[in-house]
């Protein structure tokens, strides 16, 4: 996209040897007087310029260049064949080849003519665009942290969440193998491992809610008093309809094969 500061009055499509070394040496200033004394004659340049001797050595390089195929040369910005027979005095380059061979064969070399303005050395930044820079920077590494620690949490919580579900496998192959109700709870995708009630009997789960009472007596649970085994109703508790639903901590009720992983939270049991 063309922008003002990529004009450069001094470009040309195409340059004759000495036009492009004067550019090269930044005389244009001078290009009047060099091109009325020399045009005709590069080989006159050292003599008739000694002040200025990158002149003459410039345009020497650029027909150093066209004689050995390292640039290639055309007849009024029309390229020719390499080896083609041509007057020096008529030889010119276009611009696209001569800035690919100064880009290759001169890279330290970046004259303006070719390569446009290059930014000044010295250019410096406001103090206040330097604050603006800085704090925006300093936001970036509080972030930055802020995301890493959030990041090292999570990978903790599922590295945990892993090891529990792993103790959770082992423990409950050790007890025995579950019945079809709890294998569904436990593998369930929308419900986390951590309540199963292995029993294989309605006896089994009667006894197992004796001793839960027992246990857990005086406690209070949302939706369900317990404060004294009385207060559960054993008939309602050994019907195989009966329903548990969020758990909470591993218990395990004085060595029974019976586990209960996960603190009730809520106990509601439906009568037959």
């Amino acid at each position: 996209m063309y922008t003002p500061q990529s004009y450069n009055p001094v470009t040309k499509v195409f340059y004759r040897p000495i036009d492009a070394a004067i550019r090269w040496c930044n005389l244009m200033a001078h290009e009047s007087q060099i091109l009325e004394s020399a045009w005709d004659c590069p080989a006159l340049l050292s003599t008739t310029f000694p002040q200025w001797p990158c002149l003459h050595i410039n345009t020497e390089k650029i027909f150093d260049a066209v004689r050995n195929h390292e640039l290639p040369f055309g007849f009024f910005g029309v390229t020719v064949a390499p080896g083609t027979s041509i007057d020096y005095r008529l030889l010119t380059v276009r611009h696209i080849d001569l800035k690919w061979w100064m880009f290759h064969h001169y890279p330290d070399q970046r004259p303006s003519f070719l390569f446009g303005k290059l930014p000044a050395e010295n250019e410096q930044i406001s103090f206040g665009t330097y604050l603006t820079l800085r704090a925006d920077r300093e936001a970036l590494e509080v972030e930055l942290k802020a995301s890493n620690a959030a990041l090292r949490e999570l990978l903790e919580e599922l590295k945990s969440i892993g090891l529990e579900r792993e103790s959770l496998r082992a423990l409950v192959k050790a007890q025995g193998k579950l019945s079809e109700r709890s294998e569904t709870s436990y593998n369930s995708p929308g419900v986390s491992p951590v309540f199963v009630i292995v029993y294989t009997s309605s006896d089994d789960f009667s006894s197992l809610c004796t001793e839960y009472v027992s246990y857990v007596q005086n406690l209070q649970y949302k939706g369900f008093d317990i404060g004294t085994p009385a207060s559960l109703n054993m008939k309602h508790m050994s019907t195989p309809k009966a329903q548990a639903r969020y758990y909470e901590e591993a218990r395990y009720i004085n060595g029974s094969r019976i586990t209960i992983y996960h603190q009730l939270l809520n106990l509601r049991m439906a009568p037959q």
